[in-house]
């Protein structure tokens, strides 16, 4: 059964480095929530140390830039580590190909042009047409606002008959920007893999983002040790599952993605509303709360 929580500092103690969650949890896309900020920048002022970990499909830089553009403070985190860097690793290591066919927005193109140095002496990745493709790099779709997984089925099938891998850049399924729900790469990546194509994924709830969290942390001198890490979001299928998966505690914050679902206070999820949520999906994070504070 998952404990209720108030606050992170009701628990904070016994953990060294967060593992936190940024859309729904830090920001709506749009702008920081000010109570979270604060949250993060108090358990750093206590020594503790925060890794920013999105299933953002760009890599880390980019990410950054987003932050600094929506306000959040430098002082809230001390690295970030995204979905964008693990599959891009992937890429380079040449998991779908080195001719490979977009399929993303122009925001994204960082993913292609950004190149890590340990990557710099690997064979160049060439963006083509689907036609001229050996696989797939899907960092969502074209127009996010408007568009759905399903208008990408002809594509899907094609490249199914083709017998192409399609590398996720981020599993996510939705996003809440601002009031609006989107869909992410996650959903088209399902859909290809409901029709019978192969997607690979590396972002959250997969192990390869974690390895990467973890080695990226022990490079700064810090404990990676499970027990010293609390991971926290508001993706049951995305944290709480891969921060399970990983063996790490675990913290839902309940009034993101799912906070229809635990009553009319987003600040104060029902518990029996929330305990018969979670055994419907048979899992059980460490502890929950309404919004990160």
């Amino acid at each position: 059964m998952t404990r209720i929580i108030q606050s992170l500092s009701d628990v904070s103690d016994g953990y060294e480095t967060l593992f936190c969650d940024l859309w729904g949890c830090l920001h709506n896309g749009r702008a920081p929530f000010p109570a979270a900020v604060a949250t993060l920048q108090s358990f750093r002022a206590g020594g503790g140390h925060v890794v920013l970990l999105t299933n953002a499909p760009r890599p880390n830089g980019f990410v950054e830039t987003q932050l600094d553009r929506m306000g959040v403070p430098r002082d809230a985190w001390d690295l970030i580590v995204s979905s964008g860097d693990a599959a891009q690793a992937a890429m380079f290591s040449g998991a779908v190909g080195r001719k490979v066919y977009h399929l993303g927005p122009e925001k994204d193109l960082g993913f292609f042009t950004d190149i890590p140095a340990e990557f710099a002496d690997e064979p160049e990745i060439v963006r083509v047409p689907l036609d001229a493709a050996e696989g797939i790099v899907c960092t969502g779709p074209f127009n996010d606002l408007t568009e759905t997984p399903e208008d990408y089925r002809a594509t899907l099938l094609y490249a199914k008959t083709k017998g192409l891998k399609l590398l996720c850049s981020n599993p996510d399924l939705v996003v809440d920007y601002g009031d609006k729900r989107i869909y992410c790469a996650g959903a088209i990546a399902a859909l290809y893999d409901e029709m019978g194509g192969e997607s690979l994924y590396y972002g959250k709830p997969h192990p390869p983002i974690y390895d990467l969290a973890r080695r990226r942390l022990a490079a700064t001198g810090q404990d990676a040790r499970n027990d010293r890490i609390l991971a926290l979001g508001d993706g049951i299928n995305t944290d709480i599952q891969g921060g399970i998966g990983e063996g790490v505690d675990t913290l839902f914050v309940t009034g993101g993605l799912a906070g229809e679902a635990f009553g009319p206070d987003v600040e104060a999820p029902d518990a029996g509303l929330l305990e018969s949520w979670l055994d419907e999906r048979q899992l059980s994070p460490t502890y929950s709360i309404g919004r990160l504070r």
